[in-house]
């Protein structure tokens, strides 16, 4: 019988490579075709009607999730295993509703990937859910029963793709921000139950992790509506979300929580990722900072900050006192018997306000505002303001008793603290996207160059030269990608703490873009690279800083660019301008703002390759911008002297 045919789509050539040699191994399945997108998975459906269809769930232009309804259109026997470097069950469980049979990780070694798609390409494996398992929703590849990946009880990476020491170093460093984190964090499925949890929260709740695991985050709140709201509004499309609660077990203890979700290549979201931390000492010692703040404002006010005085029926000053007049700077000689709107901005008194205050105080017994006062000097002052009828034993009013406070100060303290909750609401949200992010992009690359090595190791005299040498390609340049994103990383978090440790000095710039562009040309052999260099220039600059900074501009223009990238250099006074321009459309005009921004842009990668470039540049002395009339991204640079 022939062996049941299968088309592999992704974008990642590596992966394509890495699946249809060790489906060609395996003599079970025959690859008639590859794609590297969406459309591609198409076209090969409607040309092929393979049995199988392996299918990558995020690639640029249209993604998995968007052709695998048109795929089964095209080919309605095909079975579609969607491929992902996502862990979460949620998008498992939403690819099948859209009619895959399958849902498959990329950490899943790539030997138990071919046993899988064999047996979900035979008729009886067309019922079965798992076929590894038999259990539906479960996930291999080294995935446990709570949705995290790596053993239970270790977190440690399957045993079964055994890392080498320079990769499991890189897999460890990162798995530790999320696991050693000084902030408890969890990831949790759309229904908000925990998939897995750090030592902090553990540590938090007072709990064991397999506890926790499966546990409705909603269930451990005293009161679980505002949360179950706050994930509720997330599943709908909103953004992150800030709460307070209780404990269930402990209603006096006080959790700030911050939810968030990851979305997928269409913004849907894939999991959720919680922050927690406990607030109950906090929120204690600002009730007592509170309470003593008030007890000292009473005391202090009660002699210097208020003023106190009468006014007759008509609004005239009748009664002055000390305190009036160290607020207002008017004497007593200065203002009795003249009307009290002299306190009031010109456009208050333009608008009656004066008048309209004491017709309520007259009629209600009472008014009270906050609004802006002016003193003798002219001067602007926020006051706090108390106007009360007072009347006679007859009950006939004989004025009011009129209390003043300047509350500028207090004022100011409030927008203090309102602008501090926007930047820490901010910065949780930055957090927690830059570790969703950070997550994904690791993923793929680890478990390529994993599955990569294993197959080397196992079935070398197997392999064709020519697939040995694609293979150390493959790792090659797998290897680069994971560099580039730890010396970002590394280089974000030292410019952020201010101790990039620069060592400047002279360099000949066309030797050092020379061998930035010769890199590029090898990383991306299709991509034409061009070089343009004024004779003589030397620029005073770290060596490694100047090429990670121009290495990250000629990356961003061949990923979001077209070729030709032209790199090129000319003197500017005391500077040097390095420019790098591509043949695309350029940047859209509502994300120039942002470009160099920490986040600031975020399709593929950290979003940090361009703050990181403007962060060297002004760490040298420098400058980096963006230029709209001839679509080039530019660095400036000392200019050595005498150069």
């Amino acid at each position: 019988m022939p062996a049941p045919t299968i088309v592999v789509v992704d974008d990642a050539p590596e992966v394509r490579l890495l699946v249809k040699t060790q489906l060609r191994l395996s003599g079970r399945l025959e690859v008639v075709g590859e794609g590297a997108d969406g459309y591609d998975a198409v076209e090969l459906a409607r040309a092929h009607r393979p049995a199988l269809m392996l299918l990558d769930v995020s690639m640029p232009g249209r993604d998995g999730l968007a052709a695998l309804p048109l795929v089964l259109d095209a080919s309605p026997t095909t079975r579609v295993v969607m491929f992902s470097g996502f862990d979460q069950a949620g998008l498992a469980d939403h690819t099948r509703r859209l009619g895959a049979s399958a849902f498959v990780e990329k950490s899943l070694p790539i030997e138990q990937l071919v046993d899988r798609l064999v047996a979900i390409g035979t008729p009886a494996g067309a019922d079965v859910s798992d076929a590894a398992t038999g259990e539906p929703g479960h996930h291999l590849g080294g995935r446990t029963e709570d949705g995290a990946t790596g053993n239970r009880d270790t977190g440690r990476p399957h045993p079964d793709l055994e890392l080498d020491p320079v990769l499991a170093e890189h897999l460890e460093r990162f798995r530790e921000i999320f696991d050693d984190a000084a902030i408890g964090m969890a990831t949790m499925t759309l229904d908000g139950r925990i998939v897995r949890v750090n030592r902090h929260l553990v540590g938090l709740l007072g709990d064991d992790a397999d506890a926790l695991i499966g546990t409705a985050y909603a269930d451990l709140a005293a009161d679980p509506g505002p949360v179950l709201e706050a994930l509720q509004n997330l599943r709908d499309g909103g953004s992150a979300a800030q709460l307070e609660h209780g404990l269930a077990d402990e209603p006096a203890r006080r959790f700030n929580a911050t939810l968030s979700a990851v979305l997928d290549a269409q913004d849907r979201p894939l999991y959720f990722l919680l922050q927690a931390q406990d607030v109950t000492e906090q929120r204690a010692a600002e009730a007592e900072l509170h309470e003593t703040e008030q007890r000292f404002r009473l005391l202090v006010e009660a002699v210097q900050d208020y003023a106190i005085f009468m006014l007759d029926p008509e609004g005239h000053v009748a009664s002055w006192n000390a305190g009036a007049q160290r607020l207002k700077g008017y004497s007593a000689e200065d203002i009795v018997g003249r009307s009290f709107r002299a306190f009031y901005p010109p456009d208050k008194q333009a608008e009656r306000h004066p008048e309209h205050e004491l017709a309520i105080a007259r009629r209600e017994g009472r008014y009270e505002e906050e609004g802006w006062r002016v003193r003798k000097d002219g001067s602007r002052f926020w006051a706090h303001v108390t106007i009360t009828a007072v009347h006679d034993a007859d009950g006939v009013l004989v004025g009011f008793a009129k209390v003043t406070r300047d509350s500028t100060e207090r004022r100011r303290i409030l927008e203090l603290q309102q602008q501090a909750n926007e930047r820490l609401r901010r910065s949780a949200a930055e957090q927690a996207e830059f570790l969703a992010v950070t997550a994904h992009e690791l993923r793929s690359p680890i478990g390529v160059l994993a599955a990569t090595a294993e197959t080397l190791a196992r079935h070398h005299d197997d392999l064709t030269a020519q697939e040995r040498g694609d293979f150390a390609e493959g790792m090659r340049r797998t290897a680069d990608q994971l560099r580039r994103l730890l010396d970002d990383l590394l280089t974000a978090s030292r410019a952020d703490a201010r101790s990039l440790g620069l060592a400047p000095q002279p360099l000949p710039l066309a030797e050092q873009l020379r061998a930035v562009v010769t890199s590029a040309r090898g990383s991306h052999p299709q991509a034409e690279v061009v070089l343009d260099v004024e004779d003589g220039l030397v620029v005073q600059a770290d060596p490694g800083r100047l090429a990670q900074m121009v290495d990250n501009l000629v990356a961003n223009a061949l990923t979001h660019g077209l070729p030709p990238v032209a790199v090129s250099a000319r003197a500017d006074g005391d500077f040097v301008a390095i420019a790098v321009h591509d043949s695309g459309s350029g940047v859209p005009a509502d994300v120039r703002g942002r470009l160099f921004e920490r986040f600031g842009t975020t399709t593929g990668g950290t979003g940090l390759g361009l703050y990181i470039v403007r962060a060297l540049a002004e760490a040298h002395g420098g400058e980096a911008s963006y230029q709209v009339e001839d679509q080039s991204f530019v660095i400036r640079l000392p200019r050595e002297r005498g150069a």
